[in-house]
């Protein structure tokens, strides 16, 4: 062999080294940018659940200040379904539980109107009625929609 062949087959060897380098390096760093974009999509959920937890009980809030309680029924529970469908992985299950503070005593269900939500004593009538609200916000992670829901809890006690 000559001094010619033998360095076209190392440029040869060479290049083909280079190129599976350049190779496993690009399935690395696709490798890593699914994993950024998998983890960035989670992140947004969660925050996205939070978001719906402040509003929904923002919404229980304004459901309780405007219902007239000397004529209906307490509100004690608003839920809702926010997405195309929840049950596939592709939207939030939100459900919003109302218990009353009723003379000192936390009230899952109240009437109204025969509960003494409003007071009558004078006493008491500068005492607020008081709500707590426990708002569940549910999702399944997208990629795997067989597993078990994720759920987002907020807890907020607030005077009328």
């Amino acid at each position: 062999m000559n001094n010619i062949q033998m360095r076209s087959a190392f440029s040869m060897i060479t290049a083909i080294f280079v190129m599976v380098l350049m190779a496993s390096i690009s399935l690395f760093v696709l490798n890593l940018s699914g994993k950024i974009v998998n983890s960035t999509v989670v992140q947004y959920q969660h925050e996205q659940a939070e978001i719906y937890a402040k509003n929904y009980t923002e919404y229980a809030i304004l459901a309780v200040t405007g219902n007239d309680r000397n004529e209906t029924e307490c509100v004690d529970s608003i839920s809702g379904n926010i997405g195309i469908n929840p049950d596939i992985g592709n939207g939030y299950k939100v459900t919003a539980n109302i218990a009353y503070i009723v003379n000192g005593d936390i009230v899952k269900t109240s009437n109204c109107k025969t509960d003494n939500v409003l007071s009558t004593d004078v006493k008491e009538k500068d005492t607020p009625l008081s709500i707590i609200i426990d708002v569940y916000v549910k999702y399944k992670d997208p990629n795997n929609t067989n597993g078990p829901w994720l759920t987002v809890h907020r807890r907020t006690t607030q005077k009328i």
